[in-house]
């Protein structure tokens, strides 16, 4: 019989992402997967994101939708997936992503585009408990979108540029709208924008550290989501929490691959 094959679709407010899994002999962790496909478009819930990931995670590989033995859907937008078989928390799929990557993980901080997680990951990458931020931008990536607007540079220079600081410069304010007058009021001095943008990095690190301390921060620390590919950002809050904080170039992918590792957990309660 050939290896069966799961679906993952991940749906954020900014992005859509989507992992397809094969089966493969055992390796000791989630009885053997294997990534054959994955993609992301730039475009979230409401958009065509959702259907041309699929249609573009489908096309990198020899598989059609009907070769899928389950697919499951997460994150913001999971309930307009039409494909899916089954619709699942972000919260439980990040967990099992994260800990199919990082087996020690016990601390799961993800900044999507506009929402911040910390996840208490316990035995075999159960979710223990979690927190999230209120309703407010305020450490995602869409305050680092408004910061880049505002300093009038590329979002991905900003972590690059930041390394560059030789002048310390505190953004106090937590609110978007207030820190983005305080980035116009530090140009207004003629601060440098390295330095303004070190600013914003140690102050979006300060909040999300905030969020980490309530659930309390146990290692392995692993960061996910689109943020987490800013060094500046990792780093500012390496410097907060006074640990290693460990990544992964499938950070933006954790939800969509817990959900294809979590399909596979579906097939097996359906054939029990």
């Amino acid at each position: 019989m050939s290896a069966r094959t799961t679906m993952g679709i991940d749906i954020g407010s900014t992005a859509s992402k989507c992992i397809i899994l094969r089966e493969t002999p055992n390796d000791g962790r989630e009885n053997g997967r294997e990534i054959v496909s994955k993609a992301l478009i730039p475009f979230g819930a409401g958009t065509s994101g959702p259907v041309r990931v699929i249609d573009q995670a489908l096309a990198d590989c020899d598989y059609r939708k009907e070769d899928m033995a389950y697919i499951l859907a997460t994150g913001y937008g999971r309930n307009s997936v039409e494909a899916a078989n089954f619709e699942m928390s972000e919260l439980s799929c990040h967990a099992c992503g994260a800990y199919f990557l990082f087996p020690g993980v016990r601390t799961v901080i993800d900044i999507g585009g506009q929402d911040v997680k910390v996840l208490r990951i316990g035995k075999g990458g159960a979710l223990d408990t979690f927190v999230m931020n209120e309703k407010c931008a305020a450490g995602t990536g869409r305050f680092l979108e408004v910061m880049a607007r505002v300093l009038e540079v590329k979002l991905e220079d900003m972590a690059r540029l930041s390394a560059q600081s030789t002048e310390r410069v505190n953004i106090s304010s937590t609110c978007t709208v207030f820190a983005e007058s305080e980035v116009i009021s530090q140009l207004a001095r003629n601060k440098n924008k390295r330095d303004i943008i070190n600013g914003i990095h140690r102050s979006v690190a300060g909040r999300v550290a905030g969020l980490a301390r309530r659930v309390g921060v146990e290692k392995d620390v692993v960061m996910t989501g689109g943020v987490a590919q800013n060094s500046g950002v990792l780093l500012a809050l390496e410097n907060e929490l006074q640990t290693d904080i460990e990544t992964s170039p499938l950070s933006q992918y954790v939800g969509a691959l817990g959900a294809a590792l979590l399909a596979f957990r579906k097939l097996g309660s359906l054939e029990a």
